[in-house]
Order: C-alpha cells, then sequence, then structure tokens
C-alpha cells in the first residue's frame, strides 16, 4: 500500500489531518535533476502558524499526560513504518533533493533509527532528589516544553527533520515542523505520513510548508517554547536574534567549513578515500563536510594525486535513473555560488587539478591545489563538490590554519599516532571530532552540533535531547502544611 499517494496530500498541509481543502496557494516540487514537475504541496501562510499552534497546544497537554507507553509505542510504529516504505521514501529524496540512492537509503535507515532511540526517551529518568534543610522532599524534574518548532533544510531533509521531531513528541511536546520550500515531500510530508500510519494522535504535528515568512512566524508564536533550526549562519542569526526577542530558546545547526588534518604519518590511501567521501558525499551539500585539506607537506602532492584521480572516476548523473556517485546541485541559485567561489578562487591563486566545470546543474568533483587563507574556497563554506587543499610543515601550524576559521562544527585528524591526534583536536575548537575519520559522521546517540559560526545547543542522546526538549522544575513536597510567623 502506497504511504505516499498524492490524493492524500497533493496541495495540502497537514494541520494534524488533510482535511484543510486544497488552497490556491502551492509549492511546485520540481525534480533538481531534470526539472520535471513532481506535484505540489499546499503553501502554508503566517495566518496558518497561530491555529496550527493553539491546537498543538492542547493536544501536547494530553500527550504529556498520557502513560508513558504510548509515546513509545508510537515511536516504535514510526520506525516500522519508515522501513516498511523505505523504497517508496527512497525514491522521493532522490528525486526531489538529487541524491544519490545510497544516501537516500542511508536516510531513511537514520529515520527509523532515531525513532527508536527516541522510543527509549519516554521510559528514561527524568529527575533527581536533592538535599534540602527543610522537612520536605525536594526534586528537580523534567517536563515537556509544550510546543516546538523545527525548521529543517532541503540537503538531508528526512534526517534533518527527525532528528528533532522524534524526540520532541517522545519526551511529550508537540511539533509544527517548516520544511524547506524545495523538499517540501522528503522532509514534511513524509514525516506527516509515516507519524498517522504510527497513530500518533490528531494534531500533536503539523506540516507547514513555506517561506522564511512562515519561520518567522513559528518562532513567534507563544505558544512555541523552543525551536530546533538547521540552515545557513546567516539564517540561524536572524532566527536567534527572533527567538532572543521572545525568551524562546533555539538550537541552531549552522554552516561549517570544516577540516581534515592528514598527518605524515596517516594511511595515505585511506586518507584520501576520507578525503573524497567527506568532501563529494551529496555533491558537498552537507554542513559538516570536509572544506579544508591540510596534508603535511612530505605527504601533499602523493594526496592531491590521489584525491583528484577518485574524483576522476566518480559518476555524476540523474541518480534516478543512472548509478551514479554524485547527482545535480539543488538548484540554479546554489550552482551559481558554487561557479563563482571557484572562478573566484582561480583569481585569487588556487590551482584546479580536476573539476571545475559542468553540465547544467550537474558539476563535476573539483579538486584545488594551493590554498590558504584568502582563497575564496578556503575561507568560506562552499556547499557543492569543492576540495581545497593545501600543505602545511608541522603540527602547530595545522592546528594555527584548522583553528582560524569562524566555524567549529566538524574536524577530522588522521594519523597513526592517536594520542597525538587528540592532543592535536584538543587545541582546535570543534563541536565534533573525529580521529582517523573523515567529518560526515552521526549517530543517532551522540549529540550534534557546533560551536561559533556553526550555532549552538544539542540534539541528539538521551542527555542533550533532554536538556533541548523539556524544562527543568524544581518540585518539593511537605507532609503538612508549612507555618511562618507572619
Amino acid at each position: 500500500m502506497s504511504l505516499l499517494s498524492t490524493a492524500d496530500w497533493a496541495d495540502r498541509i497537514f494541520t494534524g489531518g488533510w482535511d484543510l481543502p486544497a488552497r490556491p496557494g502551492t509549492i511546485d516540487i520540481t525534480e533538481p535533476a531534470t526539472g520535471q514537475h513532481l506535484g505540489s504541496v499546499g503553501r502554508a501562510t503566517e495566518a496558518d502558524v497561530a491555529p496550527a499552534a493553539r491546537t498543538a497546544a492542547a493536544a501536547g497537554r494530553t500527550w504529556a499526560a498520557a502513560p508513558f507507553p504510548e509515546r513509545t509505542a508510537a515511536l516504535r510504529r514510526a520506525a516500522d513504518a519508515f522501513r516498511s516504505h523505505a523504497d517508496e521514501i527512497a525514491d522521493w529524496i532522490v528525486r526531489e533533493a538529487g541524491s544519490s540512492r545510497a544516501k537516500a537509503a542511508l536516510e531513511v535507515a537514520v529515520a527509523a533509527a532515531e525513532c527508536e532511540e527516541a522510543a527509549a526517551l519516554p521510559a528514561a529518568p527524568t529527575g533527581e532528589l536533592l538535599p534540602s534543610t527543610q522537612p520536605r522532599l525536594s526534586m528537580a524534574r523534567r517536563i515537556p516544553v509544550g510546543v516546538v518548532g523545527v525548521i529543517s533544510p532541503f540537503n538531508f531533509p528526512l534526517i534533518l527533520s527527525i532528528r528533532s521531531i522524534a524526540p520532541a513528541l517522545a519526551l511529550g511536546n508537540a511539533v509544527l515542523l517548516k520544511p524547506d520550500p524545495r523538499t517540501p515531500v522528503s522532509g514534511g510530508v513524509v514525516l506527516a505520513r509515516v507519524f498517522e500510519e504510527a497513530g500518533l494522535p490528531a494534531g500533536l504535528l503539523h506540516c507547514l510548508p513555506g517561506g522564511a515568512d512562515v519561520g518567522a512566524a513559528i518562532v513567534r508564536d507563544p505558544a512555541v517554547r523552543v525551536v530546533s533550526f538547521t540552515g545557513s549562519t546567516a539564517a540561524g542569526r536572524a532566527v536567534g536574534a527572533l527567538a532572543s526577542e521572545q525568551l524562546t530558546r533555539a538550537h541552531l545547526e549552522l554552516g561549517g567549513n570544516s577540516a581534515l588534518i592528514v598527518r605524515e604519518d596517516a594511511d595515505i590511501d585511506a586518507a584520501a578515500s576520507c578525503g573524497a567521501w567527506g568532501n563529494f558525499l551529496h555533491q558537498g551539500q552537507i554542513c559538516m563536510a570536509v572544506g579544508r585539506h591540510l596534508v603535511h607537506e612530505s605527504r601533499y602532492e602523493e594526496y592531491l594525486g590521489l584525491l583528484a584521480k577518485k574524483a576522476e572516476q566518480l559518476t555524476v548523473g540523474d541518480p534516478f535513473r543512472e548509478p551514479v556517485a554524485l547527482g545535480p546541485l539543488i538548484d540554479d541559485r546554489q550552482l551559481g555560488h558554487v561557479v563563482d567561489i571557484v572562478e573566484r578562487s582561480v583569481a585569487a591563486g588556487a590551482r584546479v587539478v580536476t573539476g571545475g566545470t559542468h553540465r547544467g546543474r550537474f558539476y563535476r568533483p573539483t579538486v584545488l591545489a594551493d590554498c590558504g587563507p584568502s582563497v575564496p574556497a578556503w575561507d568560506e563554506e562552499v556547499f557543492g563538490p569543492v576540495a581545497c587543499v593545501r600543505p602545511y610543515r608541522d603540527d602547530d601550524e595545522a592546528v594555527a590554519l584548522a583553528a582560524d576559521s569562524p566555524y567549529g562544527l566538524s574536524l577530522g585528524i588522521l594519523t597513526a599516532d592517536t594520542a597525538r591526534g587528540l592532543a592535536l583536536a584538543e587545541r582546535i575548537p570543534s563541536g565534533m571530532v573525529h580521529i582517523n575519520d573523515q567529518t560526515v559522521n552521526d549517530d543517532p546517540n551522540a549529540p550534534f552540533g557546533g560551536l561559533a559560526a556553526s550555532g549552538f545547543g544539542r540534539v541528539g542522546g538521551a542527555r542533550a535531547n533532554l536538556d533541548a526538549f523539556t524544562e527543568t522544575q524544581w518540585l518539593t513536597l511537605r507532609g503538612d502544611t508549612a507555618r511562618y510567623p507572619f
């Protein structure tokens, strides 16, 4: 049975059900590889947010009071639904987001795993007893925040939506989801339909595809007490500023320009494999992609040649119709950005070893040599399949170069001496560090997030999710009513 039959959701938005009439304002869904029209969803407006938030707040109170096994069971059923409809969901991710088959399959598998991880949260300890000088029981306990706003991007639309939705629901909250308008099915409709099939009570999850105005309305709504945003640093600053005006907590997972340090003792073949995967996966449209390759000068030319060879062997094309490694960039605007940054980098002194060309939105994996500060592809987040490589002399220079960035999302260090790798990691600010691995890593039970211009707050794992989606309440209990001298 189809999960994503367009008869259920075409030209509609989801506010606990698809019962709102089809709307005149819609979002066209376009396949980036071909420009083909895939359908349309209803376009939410600012006026849709307040009633959805009120419905969510009311449904959330009932949900939070329900026996915790109900929440656990709903999350487990959602995991089953992801697996049962994996091929259909993956097809949409391939066509709508321009993903390779392997990347789409990974998204569905991770979505199921996120639900299973979240299913353990309702039964987890949510408080602690505190000593008190008074004759009373004193405790700190976690309570749901109420309504959580989730604003997700186009690049990993399913993972970066479910990562916040699953734990928020598991901990007794309701959710307003605004997926990127370029991927409203993969990042929105899929979630709504999965949780419908899982039997989630109506009114707890709302899917409101739209533009920045809808996102701003979600952040401003007084019922929304936590916002989980994933996107660019520029957009994240705006969300953070607006949230601060409302005294709303914001968890911001933003851009990155992550470094991969290849020490002189590294396995250079494995290092090139790490560098290619971390840089070119999903056309480099990943916040934690390798942006800067720092290679010890004694291995620089060898690494450069191996990385270029891997780039040249990668197939690029329509991932829905061909078995390719890389698909298209998401739209013409992103293509223009990548073209511009490569052209400016060459003008600044970088050398194209391979790539630097495109056919439509299909940009060839590109390796730039002789990079460094003042080269745009080194200084800026590219969000495209462009590897910027430079040599370094010693560990001190590697630390200085890696740390010389406004971002601090992920860091990879490749070395045969793991103790030296750990010592390097302790000198470079980063929200995530992977020794003897590349920068694109994720586990459902691990806290995910960055530092500085890469954002703040963590989502993932029991402790981080409790911090993100609950409030801490101090509660005392006495056997009789206290008396005072007044």
